[in-house]
Formats: C-alpha cells, structure tokens, sequence
C-alpha cells in the first residue's frame, strides 16, 4: 500500500528539522521516529499516531479517530485519524505534538545488537 506523499511532506514541514528524528518504511507505509520510538506515521491518507495507554479512549473520543487495527486486534495507544481530521495545519499539528509528547516521555532504547550468525547443518549432515 502507498503512502500518501503530500501527507508526508505536511508532517516533515511540522517536524522541522528536529534532532533525532527519523523516517523508516513499514506497514505498508511511512513511520516517523524520535530517538528510534515511533511517534506517528501514514498509511493510506491516514495519519496513524502514538496517543499513550493513559489518552486512548481520549483520542478514540475525538472526531474522524478510529482504533489502529491490523490484526484484527486493536493496538492500544495508537489510533488512525482519517483524513477529514487533519486538512488544517492546526489539525495535524496537534496530533503530531501529541505523539512527540508521548515519546519524550519514554525511557531511551538500547542499541539492537546485530543479529548473529547461526550456522545451520547443511542437508543430509546430522549434528553430533
């Protein structure tokens, strides 16, 4: 699934040039990280963003906000805010600070370890 691009840029002219800050590809589409949390990102013309365990069923409240689910299972803490929600700037603002407020208050990753190499028996050879 593509992404919506002018979304995308709306989001990165809110952001400025912060530090930390980062973009990967997943879900299907972009994710904008700080400090290696995901804050907010798009799928579709939807904003998906991080609102906390403590503000979920605030956010739910809100117009244009449904539950981010795409297992079947809602993901508590995040929601999708659909398109409609977010046309002015002073919409997609408030959703985009309120992410960043979410992982500012999250402890600091440790760096991933790099994968390790496992060696696996070749066909036809057993283990001792």
């Amino acid at each position: 699934m593509a992404y919506d691009d002018k979304l995308a840029n709306r989001i990165r002219e809110v952001l400025g040039l912060a530090p930390g800050m980062s973009e990967r590809k997943m879900f299907g589409g972009l994710a904008f990280m700080q400090q290696s949390h995901m804050f907010c990102g798009i799928v579709g013309d939807e904003l998906m963003v991080r609102v906390g365990p403590a503000r979920y069923e605030e956010a739910l409240a809100e117009p244009h906000v449904r539950p981010m689910d795409f297992t079947g299972r809602p993901l508590t803490g995040y929601v999708f805010v659909a398109a409609t929600g977010i046309r002015t700037k002073a919409a997609l603002s408030r959703w985009v600070e309120w992410s960043l407020g979410v992982v500012a208050a999250l402890p600091a990753k440790k760096p991933r370890k790099a994968a390790s190499k496992r060696a696996f028996p070749k066909a036809g050879r057993r283990r001792p």
